[in-house]
């Protein structure tokens, strides 16, 4: 399929889930319970609800590849990253935010380990209620490494390889419970890129080291809820290129993105961001083809998928819906398009 269409990830979550009000106010990287608005014996079976919401979302807009909506997660990052073993988030560290304002993040206090599979019974949940090719996403190595406080290794670098075979068991895993794609997030790595070129793209290749599969890398400058003033080019990208990912998913909508850039990625499959999530007003397809097209003057379009800018978390779920469709309905334009040349 030409174009196929995909979230980046999340999806609003239902205002008697979580708290919605707070959730806007933070991107946890500790565990916050005080945001889930259902009692713990009820939060599974309620996150299963949650999450059959969000794919019955996704099909019924027309999207070709379906992401659970993060349902279950206070974050895209946290769920992973505190479950791991030598990490202490009842005594948590501090790192500085993408917006420079310190926050409570991991600490590692012994060797990074994952004691079982985190997000495996997720995507479990994803598959049995979708016939469509389905989505997994996890946080990366290196942006894990500058969420977190490192009271162990003492070494960067270290941190990141020891939270890169972590991700890289997981991504097995997720496979092998029927994930048709696993994306990994790195957003710190544009914020970042002298870190990233150091040693994150190492940490990179490591998670994917003996990974059969197709794998996405998802750059982005932030939560648009968050993060306002966004550069209009990332300082960490044609690096990718040499990565063992075949995806790679960027913001392009919102920073008004000079695609001239994707021409340094000539192997990649590029995942295009096309949805202004900063932007309460929904665009119309023509908009979404207009977007789609600048892309296509710098990649093939059997090079090219469509996405948001980043994970649609943060938007009410009419708006979050309306731009999805929106999304779909632009993408078919272009697709009708190409096939009349």
């Amino acid at each position: 399929m030409l174009l196929p269409t995909s979230l980046v990830g999340s999806y609003p979550q239902p205002g008697w889930l979580i708290d919605r009000a707070k959730l806007s106010k933070q991107v946890p990287r500790v565990p916050a319970g005080e945001l889930w608005l259902v009692p713990p014996e009820d939060l599974e079976a309620a996150q299963d609800d949650a999450t059959i919401l969000a794919v019955r979302d996704q099909e019924r807009a027309g999207l070709d590849i379906i992401t659970d909506g993060e349902q279950r997660r206070e974050s895209y990052s946290n769920r992973f990253a505190t479950a791991l073993d030598g990490v202490d988030v009842e005594n948590p560290g501090t790192a500085i935010n993408r917006s420079g304002r310190p926050i409570p993040v991991p600490r590692v206090v012994g060797p990074i380990q994952r004691r079982n599979p985190v997000e495996v019974r997720d995507l479990k949940v994803l598959r049995a209620n979708t016939d469509r090719a389905v989505k997994a996403t996890v946080p990366g190595p290196f942006t894990m490494s500058k969420q977190a406080q490192d009271d162990h290794y003492k070494d960067e670098e270290a941190l990141a390889l020891a939270y890169a075979d972590a991700v890289n068991a997981e991504i097995k895993d997720l496979f092998a419970a029927g994930a048709d794609v696993v994306q990994i997030d790195e957003p710190w790595m544009q914020q970042h890129p002298d870190k990233a070129r150091q040693y994150g793209l190492k940490a990179l290749d490591r998670a994917l080291e003996g990974v059969r599969g197709t794998v996405a890398v998802h750059l982005c400058f932030g939560y648009a809820a968050v993060v306002h003033d966004k550069p209009s080019g990332y300082s960490f990208l044609p690096e990718l290129e040499g990565s063992k990912a075949q995806q790679i998913s960027i913001e392009a909508a919102q920073p008004r993105l000079d695609l001239a850039v994707l021409r340094d990625l000539p192997s990649k499959t590029i995942i295009l961001g096309v949805i202004d999530l900063s932007d309460m007003n929904v665009e119309t397809p023509q908009t979404v083809a207009a977007r789609i097209r600048r892309g296509l003057a710098h990649v093939p379009a059997n090079r090219v998928a469509v996405a948001p800018d980043c994970g649609m978390k943060y938007l009410p779920r009419a708006v979050a819906f309306a731009k999805m469709k929106a999304m779909v309905e632009g993408t078919a334009l272009v697709r009708r398009e190409l096939a009349g040349k």
